[in-house]
């Protein structure tokens, strides 16, 4: 039986990952527009004041600073809200990081549903796809808080722009300190040979509760998080496609673009040889609502994974 625990938003670890990163490193640098507080970025600019840059609620401007610091050898961490660090300075990352490929993060709170009563305007239900379109960019979300801590220092440590999605509110936590993570490669969190379950980011915990009530049902489940959707584990979906008899994805994502179109690609890429289905949002914008009710609507639930992988056997 997988345990999960509660758990802390998934932003709160970021910000504690500065802090241990720049202990160690003098290059590591934020690069803020003006919503610290929100991004947990406060506590690293009043203990390290002259590595933190705040141009104000001006992200491309943000984008083109952390660009220039990035020719110099720092390693900037541009820190927004994920609607705007995927879109109002898309640009600026495209030209002046990934073109050039200058070692550029962009960390990003608030991504998918998670900011909830906000409503449509402050959901980035998009911001995987549109990333993972640009090359040279690495796109990664973390599923809880200590696989969180333990990304963004793997961020740090890997060269060239990469792009990291954060949650506003807490969710459950199944990772330990210890857990390892390696950018581009899948974790196994348990095998199986009847259905394996792909999912990314704060969804997790839905992978976790299935996985658990299918295994209560004799149902064998493989459950991978697959936390870098570019570059995706292509070697962890094939091995999926020969190994079991279905691929369930699920994420707090358009069902276009994100985590389910890279994996439907694999599998289209190798004749299409097992059954798939897609769990997401359904092509639509969000709502203000509690975040439960919006993944709910969206079938990203326990319950509607163990529904999908009983029809698909």
């Amino acid at each position: 039986m997988l345990k999960l625990r509660l758990g802390r938003a998934t932003r709160e670890a970021y910000g504690e990952a500065l802090l241990e990163l720049a202990e160690n490193n003098p290059n590591i640098y934020v690069v803020d527009a003006d919503i610290g507080k929100s991004c947990k970025t406060v506590p690293f600019s009043e203990k390290y004041p002259n590595q933190q840059i705040n141009v104000g609620i001006a992200e491309q401007n943000a984008a083109d600073v952390a660009a220039g610091l990035a020719t110099c050898g720092i390693i900037p961490f541009v820190t927004t809200y994920a609607i705007f660090g995927s879109m109002r300075m898309l640009e600026q990352i495209r030209q002046e990081a990934c073109y050039p490929y200058l070692n550029v993060k962009v960390a990003c709170s608030h991504g998918g549903l998670t900011p909830a009563n906000d409503g449509a305007s402050h959901q980035a239900i998009e911001d995987l796809g549109i990333y993972r379109t640009i090359p040279n960019m690495t796109v990664i979300a973390p599923g809880d808080f200590d696989s969180t801590k333990a990304l963004v220092k793997a961020a740090a440590e890997y060269y060239g722009p990469v792009y990291l999605r954060f949650t506003r509110d807490a969710i459950p936590s199944f990772y330990d300190e210890n857990s390892k993570f390696e950018i581009g490669k899948a974790n196994m969190i348990q095998d199986g040979k009847d259905i394996t379950i792909i999912t990314t980011g704060d969804v997790l915990s839905q992978g976790v509760e299935a996985c658990n009530e299918l295994e209560k049902e004799g149902i064998s489940v493989r459950l991978l998080d697959m936390h870098t959707i570019k570059p995706l584990d292509e070697e962890a979906v094939k091995k999926a496609i020969k190994d079991t008899k279905g691929i369930i994805t699920v994420e707090d994502h358009n069902k276009y673009n994100g985590l389910g179109s890279a994996v439907a690609e694999v599998v289209a890429e190798n004749d299409g040889e097992c059954h798939f289905k897609r769990i997401a949002i359904q092509d639509h914008f969000g709502e203000s609502a509690p975040y439960e009710s919006l993944l709910a609507k969206n079938g990203i639930t326990a319950e509607n994974i163990v529904k999908t992988a009983k029809r698909m056997l």
